[in-house]
């Protein structure tokens, strides 16, 4: 983050505003709203501050030039005087005097920003660029405005007028947070946007006074797909804001992980070829033992968590011990990288079928029926298999697959960092070397990479030698 964002409380505190302009008076405007005592410095005062002094009690407007000691004592300080080297003197007086201070259109002056605001009090939602895109915050700003319902501040309301009772009535925090999670989500919430406050009421006291259940945990197995994190699903982006805990592998991004609440734990549990952080069977125990102390826990995982991912070991583990488990799928590798590097995985003219297939095994080559894989007319995805490049292509040209057959190299799939390089079967091992490719990346084997579309293949006289 460029600045801490931070709702400052200013109701009757001083504040001042420097200048006499049309934005002067919008700022002194703004300040007011948020029940500050406002007083207003400035030589000329365009009409719009002249009305705004006239009107409001709570502002003072001073008709003389800034002095450097007029920074004293206010809780911040706004200079919007339209002259630029007006707004560096009051900038640097109140800095001077450890004042907050904000210099319309000019963060190079200023200590704080003013964010876009959508006001449904007491709700309040600020959006701000760090002054690098002011257009583009007021137009989030419109976007929030005409898609939040009407009465979410209403509702916010009615959800403070309930907090402390609920807060005496369950004790322990998940539970507490599960409750309020069912009113937002369900009728009560529902009825206070429609305006029913009266019925939303009596069912909010009814809920509160059942007896309430002991907190149960939960695990959410999620998969969090290649890489790139808009591709993670509503689902699993539900799950991760709800989590008190997240276990996750080596190859969730931390923009995927910043998707989750600020205050859940994070507990990194990656592999890497022959290397296991913690053993399996230590994270089977482990996301147990979390449900068991009553957590909501999501075991995030790269791709699919049921495809190459452990997740069934994980799910059999779990259910044995009696706990509640929901899967949430994710975006395979396979499919999204293949996409991303627009490599259809079935063809009309190349590809009747597509096999997944993974590269790596305990020993390390994988056990697979050669001859099978090695048909005409399928697609083979291999996963986990950059290791394993050579002995997968020989095993194949040895049962039967042309060694011309086209092959593809994503590396880093869907992310900015995404490389894709092309050759044949028989070159497989020099593709990988030769490009210096790193998991994790993803082998496809077949006619339809030939339709891949990328800058970053290998030169002619690559393609050529392989």
């Amino acid at each position: 983050m460029k600045e801490f964002p931070i709702f400052l409380a200013l109701q009757g505190r001083p504040t001042l505003v420097v200048g006499g302009t049309a934005m002067a008076a919008a700022k002194a405007r703004l300040l007011r709203e948020a029940g500050a005592r406002v007083t207003v410095i400035a030589e000329h005062a365009a009409p719009a501050m002249t009305a705004l002094a006239e009107t409001d009690p709570g502002l003072r407007l001073i008709e003389r030039s800034f002095r450097a000691a007029d920074s004293a004592g206010h809780a911040l300080i706004y200079s919007a005087t339209g002259d630029a080297l007006e707004d560096a003197r009051v900038s640097a007086a109140a800095r001077a005097a450890n004042v907050p201070v904000n210099a319309v259109d000019r963060p190079d002056l200023s200590t704080f920003i003013t964010p876009a605001i959508v006001d449904r009090a007491p709700l309040t939602i600020a959006i701000s660029s760090g002054g690098a895109a002011p257009v583009l915050t007021r137009r989030l700003r419109v976007w929030l405005e005409s898609n939040l319902p009407q009465r979410i501040g209403r509702l916010a309301a009615f959800a403070g007028s309930f907090r402390a009772a609920v807060k005496a009535a369950v004790t322990d925090f998940p539970s507490r947070r599960l409750l309020w999670d069912g009113v937002f989500d369900g009728p009560i919430g529902e009825a206070v946007l429609a305006g029913d406050e009266t019925g939303a009421r009596e069912r909010m006291i009814a809920l509160i006074n059942r007896p309430q259940e002991p907190h149960r945990g939960i695990i959410h197995i999620v998969g969090a797909g290649p890489g790139d994190p808009e591709l993670l699903t509503i689902k699993a982006l539900q799950a991760l804001q709800r989590a008190d805990i997240v276990v996750h592998d080596r190859l969730v991004s931390a923009e995927v992980l910043a998707f989750a609440r600020r205050d859940a734990e994070r507990v990194f549990v990656g592999k890497t070829p022959g290397n296991a952080t913690l053993p399996q069977d230590d994270i089977n125990a482990l996301l147990a033992r979390l449900a068991q102390a009553g957590k909501r826990v999501v075991r995030l995982k790269g791709g699919d968590p049921f495809i190459f991912g452990r997740g069934g070991e994980e799910v059999e583990y779990l259910r044995a011990r009696g706990l509640d488990v929901v899967v949430v799928p994710g975006i395979t590798a396979a499919a999204g990288c293949a996409a991303a590097a627009q490599i259809p995985l079935t063809h009309r003219d190349h590809a009747t079928a597509v096999t997944f297939v993974t590269g790596h095994a305990s020993d390390g080559e994988p056990d697979l029926d050669w001859r099978a894989l090695a048909s005409f007319g399928q697609t083979l995805a291999v996963y986990m298999g950059i290791g394993q490049a050579p002995v997968i292509a020989e095993r194949l040209i040895e049962a039967g697959r042309d060694p011309a057959t086209p092959v593809a190299v994503i590396e880093n799939g869907t992310t900015a960092k995404q490389r894709v390089v092309s050759g044949t079967l028989r070159g497989l091992a020099r593709l990988v070397a030769g490009n210096a490719i790193e998991s994790p990346a993803l082998l496809i084997i077949g006619a339809v990479t030939l339709s891949a579309a990328d800058a970053d293949r290998p030169p002619e006289a690559l393609q050529a030698a392989v």
